[in-house]
């Protein structure tokens, strides 16, 4: 049998948590269409059955990480460690490229580095691709714009193709989304990258087609070492069920919110009471209603940055809290397979994300050991 760490490694939206529960066959990890969705590095554990004469019986714990940008924040700062310390313990990485974008490479100095992202002058976001300039094609200054985000551009890929060099291990380069492209967009594209690094191998794919997936794994389990499981044969993922719930509520606030909020925001479980399993009752004879399913009892802080951003995480009457509500606890239910009562309110935590205490705080690790205290001081 083999068996080994596998670091997934990308800029933001180059698919990575897609990637995962694909290839886990169950959603370890929140996706949505906005850049820097994932907070943490969370594992997707993934058993392979032996193929005679093709490849041995594998587990292969994925590690999705934080999209790769460079730190301009606390938050941004500990989302950065969370990668170095996913490449720290690995046997193989999978470098993620999404093969819709163009690729910016070439030496960018760091003066040639505008400031970007939410809040920047002069910038949206804009999908998958790196923030644009907003002014019109006849604007004054719009070249120097359009250099600055190529520039911008650039200057982030390179700082991805940093954090692979001096690896000694496999790489894999990994073109993402290739449904989305032509043949002959993308054969130009994994040229170019090829130039930059000896990888292993090269393997395009879509997650959401499953082309390539196979292949992916058959190429990975060749290149892992032999080893025991690190993980139980039906274990998932190392997260923690409160974690979970936590990243499915900020996943209905990304989903339901707009501009900088869901950036300002993070999610702390504060309650979580589990149901007693209840001894069955005697069916009874034709009974037409099903018995209910247990009761979990769920109770949740939405922490942001400023009272505007409260107002809009209320909404009107209420109305935006309910939704994001709404939307969780049936992701929720579905993940715990019992009813939820779930409650939310939303704190205001000024400059959180420049707040090393607070950011440390919102790792799960930490909140578990803290757990763990306050049950020893019970």
């Amino acid at each position: 049998m083999r068996s080994g760490f596998v670091a997934i490694l990308g800029r933001p939206n180059a698919g990575k948590s897609t990637l995962l529960n694909a290839l886990a066959g169950e959603k370890v990890a929140i996706v949505t269409a906005k850049p820097q969705t994932t907070r943490n590095r969370i594992a997707g554990v993934v058993e392979v059955a032996a193929r005679k004469g093709v490849h041995p019986s594998a587990q292969i714990v994925f590690v999705d990480t934080p999209g790769v940008h460079r730190p301009s924040s606390q938050l941004d700062r500990q989302m950065l460690r969370e990668i170095h310390e996913a490449l720290e313990t690995r046997d193989l990485v999978l470098v993620l490229v999404d093969a819709t974008r163009r690729i910016g490479l070439g030496p960018i100095s760091e003066s040639q580095v505008p400031e970007s992202g939410p809040g920047a002058p002069g910038f949206v976001s804009h999908g998958s691709e790196s923030p644009v300039p907003t002014q019109g094609t006849g604007a004054p200054g719009v070249e120097k714009s359009r250099e600055d985000h190529r520039a911008n551009r650039a200057s982030e890929d390179e700082f991805l193709f940093s954090l692979i060099r001096g690896l000694d291990c496999p790489v894999f380069l990994v073109p993402t989304k290739i449904d989305l492209v032509r043949k002959e967009q993308l054969l130009p594209l994994i040229d170019a990258l090829q130039k930059q690094y000896d990888f292993a191998g090269t393997i395009p794919v879509s997650a959401r087609k499953r082309d390539g997936l196979d292949v992916l794994l058959r190429k990975i389990v060749e290149a892992l070492p032999q080893g025991e499981r690190y993980y139980p044969k039906d274990q998932l993922t190392d997260q923690p069920m409160r974690f979970m719930v936590a990243e499915l509520i900020r996943e209905r606030i990304l989903v339901e919110t707009g501009e900088e909020v869901p950036y300002a925001s993070a999610v702390v479980i504060e309650r979580f009471e589990e149901p007693e399993t209840p001894p069955s009752p005697p069916r009874k004879k034709n009974a037409a209603e099903p018995a209910k399913l247990p009761l979990t009892r769920i109770a949740a802080a939405i922490y942001c940055e400023r009272e505007g951003q409260k107002a809009i995480l209320i909404g009107k009457g209420g109305a935006k809290l309910k939704a994001i509500g709404t939307g969780a606890r049936r992701q929720i239910e579905s993940l715990l397979g019992t009813r939820v009562y779930l409650e939310l309110h939303v704190i205001v935590e000024p400059e959180w994300r420049e707040s090393r205490r607070f950011v440390e705080s919102l790792d799960w690790r930490k909140q578990l050991e803290k757990l763990a205290g306050d049950d020893e001081g019970l």
